[in-house]
């Protein structure tokens, strides 16, 4: 299983890197790939990250099981603006993959017309520009193979989400043990 991450300068770090970090724990393999010609993306915090991968350079044998779109600004405008990013998005997200943005990430499905009709949810604010779905101001919605969530705050309960999406609610259980999710949350 391989999982995509976009990076684009300006994304929200605690986004992006608590769905790669929940995600390799459970083992599933993730490429961060920046959107820019070289891989030094920088967040919106000023946080500099390596990227492994850039969006220019993937091949044929470049292929993912899904993929994932931190918010952040201008990160999210940068994703949504940018068509080779809008070309994968689309791709896998019409070949039923899995497709998974959070905060101002979902405007990214709106511009590849994945959410027609589908419940998602964004940070407050962000409700008018995604006026093809059916919007719920709810912390994480999974519909079908879009999930959605509203902002950094639930940056961990998006990721267990992936993980349940991608590997079922034993192993999202197993995560949740092992960061202490659990035994903050549900004790």
């Amino acid at each position: 299983m391989k999982i995509a991450v976009f990076l684009a300068d300006g994304f929200e770090e605690i986004e992006a890197l608590t769905v790669v970090d929940y995600l390799r724990r459970m083992d599933i393999t993730v490429d961060t790939i920046s959107i820019a010609e070289n891989e030094e993306v920088r967040g919106a915090h000023d946080i500099v990250v390596m990227a492994d991968k850039v969006i220019s350079r993937l091949g044929a044998a470049d292929t993912y099981d899904g993929l994932v779109i931190p918010g952040g600004l201008p990160g999210a405008t940068n994703l949504r603006d940018n068509q080779n990013v809008i070309d994968m998005v689309k791709k896998i997200g019409e070949e039923g993959k899995l497709v998974a943005a959070i905060c101002a990430g979902p405007i990214v499905l709106e511009r590849a017309g994945l959410i027609k009709d589908k419940k998602v949810t964004s940070y407050p604010g962000f409700e008018e520009e995604l006026k093809d779905s059916i919007y719920k101001q709810e912390p994480v919605i999974r519909d079908d193979n879009i999930i959605t969530a509203m902002g950094p705050a639930l940056a961990g309960d998006f990721a267990i989400e992936i993980v349940a999406y991608l590997l079922g609610k034993e192993k999202a259980k197993e995560l949740k043990e092992d960061i202490l999710y659990s035994y903050i949350y549900e004790n």
